[in-house]
């Protein structure tokens, strides 16, 4: 019993100094990080914390007296987000199937759907907005086609992981009862993972709406062009007022999102 316990503590011991190792080693890598970014340095931080005050003091007080020309670039924004969520999730649950190993048709498919949606995520919807710009034009189309497919990479990712991991036992007694392979998903999987695919398309909007007020700035609408016309200018008491009504409207948001969750669980 006593070669058991020292047996036991000497494994326990293995594992915190195998614990403490890593964490040192991922330290030592943050800070070498830190100091290649100029984290470290004071001279030049000291120089820029009284400019970034000035800066500040030029915003306020915020100058709300266009507002009413904001209500329509706000819509567009609004309108830019759950459009390209929804091109994302229409998108997203085809190809999910075919990126997840239980319900991919071939091993080659699954390698090519995977590759699809690597590739998606691989490119910022900044990029893809800027291409799209130059493509179509200015306006909320292309910072909707850019959200759009930048979230299939990621929403896509979310829904083939969740039919990886849906209780299988449902999937068998669809089979055994002669189930198309397409009525097995719709009955054997689809209403197991339902609740995580509406999760994650409601957190993406919520992100996506976000988003789409950075792609304003390269020209793709909706407030972000706003804000980024008010930088240009120099007119840094609109551009305070932008962001007080951007962060009201993402916090509305982010509460409509969160009644969404509540009601899909």
């Amino acid at each position: 019993m006593q070669a058991q316990y020292q047996a036991l503590l000497a494994q326990q011991r293995r594992t915190w100094n195998r614990s403490i190792t890593n964490v040192a080693l991922v330290m030592a890598i943050v800070v070498v990080c830190w100091y290649h970014i100029g984290l470290f340095d004071a001279e030049r931080l000291g120089e820029g914390v009284p400019s970034l005050f000035s800066l500040v003091g030029e915003m306020f007080p915020p100058n709300f007296s266009q507002a009413a020309s904001w209500i329509k670039p706000l819509f567009d924004t609004l309108a830019m987000s759950v459009a390209g969520t929804a091109i994302a999730v229409l998108c997203s649950i085809p190809l999910a199937i075919l990126a997840a190993r239980t319900t991919s048709p071939h091993p080659v498919v699954y390698q090519v759907a995977r590759g699809v949606l690597n590739g998606l995520r691989s490119i910022p919807e900044l990029i893809m907005g800027i291409v799209f710009v130059a493509a179509v034009g200015f306006g909320a189309l292309p910072g909707v086609l850019a959200l759009g497919l930048h979230s299939i990479g990621m929403v896509a990712k979310f829904f083939a992981e969740a039919i990886e991991h849906a209780d299988p036992a449902p999937v068998e007694a669809a089979r055994a009862a002669g189930c198309s392979p397409l009525q097995v998903i719709m009955h054997g999987i689809f209403p197991q993972v339902l609740p995580q695919m509406a999760d994650t398309a409601i957190y993406r909007w919520e992100y996506n709406f976000r988003a789409s007020t950075v792609m304003g700035m390269v020209g793709a609408g909706g407030i972000g062009f706003e804000l980024m016309g008010s930088l240009h200018i120099m007119q840094y008491q609109d551009v305070s007022a932008i962001l007080i009504v951007i962060l009201a409207m993402v916090t509305l948001v982010d509460g409509f999102s969160s009644f969404l969750r509540r009601k899909f669980k």
